[in-house]
């Protein structure tokens, strides 16, 4: 039986002129390497990133409705040391959201600039 073997992207939305925007966050407070989206597609509506080295991707769509959504909707990115990652996005003014804790999981939310709900978390060991 075919089986899922990852998660290879996930989308997330921006308005229209959220272009440089997307780029500051995820680029900029994030560190994370901007890749350009295959030439098939609508390259002026997207900003793609990489996420670690193994292929995975956060890819910003613009979506001209940016309708509301449900609040528990997130993306979560692993992080290797989550502490130099809060103090980063901090120093950027980037509001940190605490969250009920996981063992062996600490982790944390903050918004992007266009109200996309990220969860950031470092993996010490398994939990219960």
């Amino acid at each position: 039986m075919p089986a899922v073997l990852r998660l290879q992207h996930t989308s997330v939305p921006m308005p229209a002129d959220g272009h440089e925007a997307a780029r500051r966050f995820y680029g900029g407070a994030l560190g994370m390497t901007e890749v350009k989206p295959p030439s098939s597609l609508m390259v002026d509506r997207l900003v793609w990133f990489r996420a670690g080295p193994d292929g995975h991707e956060v890819h910003v769509f613009v979506d001209e409705q940016m309708q509301a959504k449900s609040a528990e909707q997130h993306l979560c990115l692993q992080v290797d040391d989550i502490a130099s990652v809060r103090a980063q996005l901090s120093d950027r003014g980037i509001a940190i959201e605490e969250t009920t804790a996981i063992a062996n999981r600490p982790r944390f939310f903050v918004k992007d600039p266009f109200g996309n709900k990220i969860e950031l978390t470092q993996i010490t060991g398994d939990y219960d």
